[in-house]
C-alpha cells in the first residue's frame, strides 16, 4: 500500500526544513555584533547553527557570554529579528510543490517548532501559510519542547489523529528523537541546517532527504 494512504498528515520543523530563515537569522545577528563594534560573520558560519536558535547563535558569535550579559544579547538579537522577520526567509525551493501534492493528496500539514509562538505564529502568518498550516506547535505552546515527544503529540491531538498516522520531517537529531518517542515516522531533511559534525545516517530516521522533492516520492504521491 502507498505510503500516502497509510499517512494522513506531515508535520514539519520550521527553521531549516520548512522555511530558509537562516538569511534573515544571520543579518539579525550581525547587525548586533556591529552594534558591539564587532566584524561581522560569514554566512556560512552561522547557516549550520540556526536550527538550534537564538541560544546557540548568541554563545557562538559572543564567545559564550554568561548571567546579565548572555541575556542582554539574547533580548537585543531577537528585537533585531523580529523586525525583520522575512525580509529574504523563504520556502525552501520544491516545497511550493511539496504542499500542493500533500494538500492534493487529502492530507493535511502541520508545524512543531521549538522557535517561540511570538516569532513563529507571525512569521508563518507573513508568508501567507497561516490559512494552509492544519496547527503550529511552538516551542512556548507547552511545558516541554524537542526532543520530548510532546509537542509532536500535542500536534496530532489538534488534528484529531493516531500518531503513528503522522510522519515529522526536520534537519535536526532532537527531531528525529522527538519523532521516534511520540509514535510518529521520523524523516531528515538533509538540506537543512546540517553542520559538519551531523550524521543524519546515524540518527536511525526512516529516511533522509537531499531535496524537498524527495518527500513526494517517499510519499508515494507522485
Amino acid at each position: 500500500m502507498r505510503r500516502g494512504r497509510d499517512l494522513h498528515a506531515v508535520l514539519f520543523d520550521l527553521d531549516g526544513t520548512l522555511l530558509d530563515t537562516a538569511p534573515d537569522m544571520a543579518e539579525a545577528l550581525n547587525r548586533l555584533r556591529d552594534a558591539e563594534g564587532l566584524e561581522r560573520l560569514p554566512f556560512d558560519r552561522i547557516r549550520p547553527l540556526v536550527s538550534h536558535g537564538a541560544p546557540r547563535l548568541i554563545r557562538f558569535a559572543f564567545d559564550e557570554p554568561e548571567g546579565q550579559r548572555y541575556e542582554s544579547l539574547r533580548r537585543r538579537f531577537l528585537d533585531f529579528y523580529a523586525g525583520a522577520l522575512a525580509v529574504h526567509t523563504r520556502l525552501f525551493a520544491g516545497f511550493d510543490r511539496v504542499l500542493e501534492v500533500v494538500e492534493g493528496a487529502g492530507m493535511r500539514w502541520g508545524i512543531v517548532t521549538n522557535k517561540p509562538g511570538w516569532l513563529s505564529t507571525p512569521l508563518v502568518a507573513e508568508l501567507g501559510l497561516a490559512s494552509r498550516c492544519a496547527c503550529i506547535v511552538a516551542g512556548d505552546t507547552l511545558t516541554e519542547r524537542k526532543p520530548h515527544p510532546l509537542p509532536l503529540l500535542h500536534a496530532a491531538g489538534l488534528l484529531g489523529l493516531e500518531p503513528r498516522a503522522c510522519a515529522y520531517l526536520g534537519d535536526a537529531e532532537r527531531d528525529v528523537q522527538a519523532a521516534r518517542n511520540a509514535g510518529m515516522i521520523p524523516l531528515v531533511a538533509g538540506f537543512g541546517y546540517l553542520g559538519d559534525g551531523d550524521d543524519p545516517a546515524a540518527w536511525q530516521a526512516e529516511a533522509v532527504f537531499a531535496r524537498p522533492e524527495d518527500l513526494i516520492d517517499w510519499l508515494e504521491l507522485a
